[in-house]
This record gives C-alpha cells, structure tokens and sequence, in this order.
C-alpha cells in the first residue's frame, strides 16, 4: 500500500461510534512535501479523521500508513513522526514556559539543549516568558507555546485542527511559516479550518469531508453551518 514518496496513505477509513457512523470510508493519499486542507461542515468527522492519524483513535474499518508505517501495527512509529495541534493546545499550566518545551522533549527521549528552547520561544515571541508559568499565558500565548512546542518536535506529519484559534495576524503567520519550513524538510501537514480563505491560500490542495467521505473541494461551496 505505501508508496516511498508518500506522507500519508487512507484506504477506507471508517469510524463508527455507537450506532452512528461519522467517517464511512475515507481515502486520503497526501505526498511527501505538501499541506492539504480538509473542510467540512460541523460534525462532519474532520477531527475523529485527523485523530485516527495520530492513532488517538483506532479505525472501525479500514487502513493507513504515515511515512511508511501502519497506524494500527506500529503506532509508537507513527506517533514519533507527527506533532498534532488540537482544539485543546496540550501544555501543562505549571510548568513554566521553557520546562513545556523540556519536558515534552524528555516524554520522547530527545535530548535538551537549553539555548535551542530559548531560540524556539523567541521564534513564536515568548522570549520574555521563558519563565513564567503558562498558567497566566492568555490564550493566544498558549497557543504560540503549542506551536513552539510543535517546532521543538520537529515533526515530519503536522496534524492542524483550527491552528489560528486564539491567534492574531502574527501568529497566524507562524503557523503559515511552521507548515512551509515542515514542508521544506520533506515532511507534510494535514489542516482542518473552517476559513476557506486560509485553506486555499496555505495548501497545494483542498478536499472536502461530506457524508463520512473524502472529495474533491469545489470554491464556492459553504462549508460552515
């Protein structure tokens, strides 16, 4: 199933919870290097998809590889490789801004250079609050500290669940520039948003979920309920 030049390969994903089935055999390929965005209306199942990648969630049906490894028989591959930005952004609220980033790194086995954390927080603009507790961060901050996060990670797969929430212009752009420097180094990024706009703009491709399955996107199409 898995091609060498692909990031990202689903064959019949399915999802069903309770009687209800949310995703009815979605196909998805995305290749190494490039940022496709998926639309939908509300409930559509964009997230239950996009946390099947992260192997959050088991499929009820189908298959998928991430660079090469099956989601279900090799998860902790898969998890290795990816860096996932939810609804929710992840961080711990006591733990100071630059023990975030340490402590996620120590989680996976990385090493921590100290200097490489500062740069990061510079990057995403918490250089100042290097040391204060994310607990007092607005939400825009934490949302710049996933992000520093997910650049700490490195990650070959970006999984982007509504990554401008809480973010004004400027940190709309990093996101804009973490996807494209990710997709520099080879790797791809899957975007879930509401902003047609955006969607458009920042990805080589867009597909729509509809009816528990993937499509092509036609412009003009609402999306939003």
């Amino acid at each position: 199933m898995s091609s060498a030049s692909s990031a990202v390969e689903l064959a019949g994903i399915a999802r069903r919870f309770g009687s209800r089935w949310v995703l009815k055999g979605a196909d998805l390929v995305v290749g190494s290097g490039e940022a496709v965005a998926i639309l939908g209306r509300n409930g559509s199942g964009k997230t239950t998809l996009l946390r099947i990648v992260a192997t959050l969630l088991r499929p009820s049906r189908g298959s998928g590889v991430v660079f090469g490894h099956d989601l279900a028989r090799e998860p902790d591959a898969v998890r290795s490789r990816i860096g996932l930005l939810g609804h929710t952004n992840a961080i711990y609220p006591d733990l100071t801004a630059a023990e975030n980033l340490g402590f996620t790194l120590r989680m996976l086995g990385r090493s921590v250079d100290p200097r490489a954390v500062e740069a990061t927080l510079i990057t995403v603009g918490l250089g100042a609050h290097a040391n204060t507790r994310a607990r007092g961060f607005s939400a825009g901050m934490q949302r710049r500290l996933a992000l520093a996060r997910l650049r700490a990670l490195e990650p070959q797969l970006l999984l982007l669940d509504e990554p401008y929430s809480s973010l004004d212009p400027e940190g709309v752009e990093l996101v804009t520039a973490l996807i494209a420097d990710t997709r520099r180094a080879g790797g791809a990024a899957i975007l879930i948003t509401h902003d047609v706009s955006r969607a458009t703009s920042i990805a080589d491709r867009v597909v729509m979920l509809d009816d528990g399955r993937i499509a092509p996107w036609t412009p003009g199409v609402l999306v939003a309920e």
